[in-house]
């Protein structure tokens, strides 16, 4: 079987950032698959599930209500290593273009109060496994180290 793509970038050189991991056409029309890793894979502690799922909950609520990207929203989800999320838009968008978006998005994650929407046995299947207040330490440490002076090296994949 061909890797795919995904397994072909140098895990060892990557760090946190915003890049395309992707662009795929369907029935002709793009979708941009963006890799937003938050920590450095083998290098930093992965996220624990409680504050990825809070974030994913946080991100996917504020995506879907966003009032540009609201009906462009296709995924939003965790990495299976824990390292970050995959965020799907319709268009064939540039990392460069939605850093404003992630700017907006986690500092609202980051500043967050009340109940985490969907968190409640009638509406998640795993309700109880969230974290709140690392969710909000998370979002705060991306936006701090990462996406306030994002450089051109967190926006393209390394070689």
């Amino acid at each position: 079987m061909e890797k795919i793509t995904s397994f072909t970038i140098d895990h060892l050189k990557l760090k946190p950032g915003v890049y395309v991991s992707r662009i795929d056409y369907v029935q002709g029309h793009p979708l941009t698959t963006f890799d937003l890793r938050m920590t450095s894979p083998n290098d930093e502690p992965v996220m624990n599930t409680a504050e990825m799922h809070t974030i994913e909950h946080l991100a996917a609520t504020f995506l879907r209500n966003h009032e540009t990207y609201k009906d462009s929203t296709i995924y939003f989800g965790p990495m299976g290593c824990r390292t970050g999320f995959y965020l799907i838009l319709a268009g064939e968008l540039t990392s460069r273009q939605i850093v404003p978006l992630m700017q907006e998005m986690f500092t609202f994650i980051a500043s967050f109060e009340g109940e985490v929407p969907g968190a409640s046995a009638k509406d998640c299947g795993n309700y109880l496994d969230m974290n709140l207040p690392m969710a909000k330490y998370l979002a705060k440490k991306y936006l701090n180290d990462v996406l306030n002076d994002i450089q051109e090296d967190r926006l393209i994949y390394p070689e």
